[in-house]
């Protein structure tokens, strides 16, 4: 049980990773969170408002079953295979959110002051999140899946596509924390 309780080196997560794609490769399907919204949207009707849902939805069910994994398997994570509930933050990246206001809670990922209920109700809060979603909805569409989705499977597969969408993702995320984020917090 130690050996699940202890965060895993890269040399034995990064074959695990690499298996699990080598099955989804071998029997043709192809790994990736973002398209499940799709699926989702189907599923509830949304081909009826537009044609891009007018899908088998059926040919990705397997995909949705993976995601349900996926959520079983997080909350299996996180509520019984913790010794001391969430990992601490590194101690620097405290100092730094601390500097633009935000309290660090022990046992929490986020902080208070971007989700709890109060910051959300905020018209701040929610004109964030808002477009933050929109942001991100469109960009993954728009780069035709998700990060997990081009930096796991695209490079793998060596696709120069997900290969330029990584990159773009890494440049947005350097603009958001080093000029952005401080404009709005700051």
């Amino acid at each position: 049980m130690d050996i699940l309780l202890q965060p895993w080196p890269w040399y034995v997560s990064g074959p695990l990773i690499s298996l699990i794609l080598f099955l989804f490769f071998y029997f043709g399907k192809s790994f990736g969170v973002s398209s499940n919204l799709e699926t989702m949207c189907t599923i509830a009707g949304a081909d009826k408002l537009s044609d891009y849902f007018k899908k088998d939805w059926k040919e990705r069910d397997w995909a949705l079953v993976f995601l349900v994994g996926l959520i079983i398997g997080g909350f299996i994570s996180s509520s019984l295979l913790t010794t001391n509930g969430i990992d601490s933050i590194n101690p620097e990246t405290v100092k730094e959110l601390e500097t633009l206001g935000f309290s660090y809670q022990q046992n929490s990922y986020v902080p208070d002051e971007l989700f709890s209920l109060d910051a959300i109700l905020s018209l701040k809060g929610f004109s964030l999140l808002l477009i933050a979603g929109i942001l991100i909805g469109f960009g993954t569409r728009y780069a035709d899946g998700c990060t997990s989705g081009h930096a796991i499977t695209g490079l793998s597969n060596l696709q120069l596509p997900s290969l330029v969408a990584v990159i773009g993702f890494f440049i947005g995320g350097l603009i958001m924390i080093w000029l952005l984020f401080p404009l709005i917090f700051g």
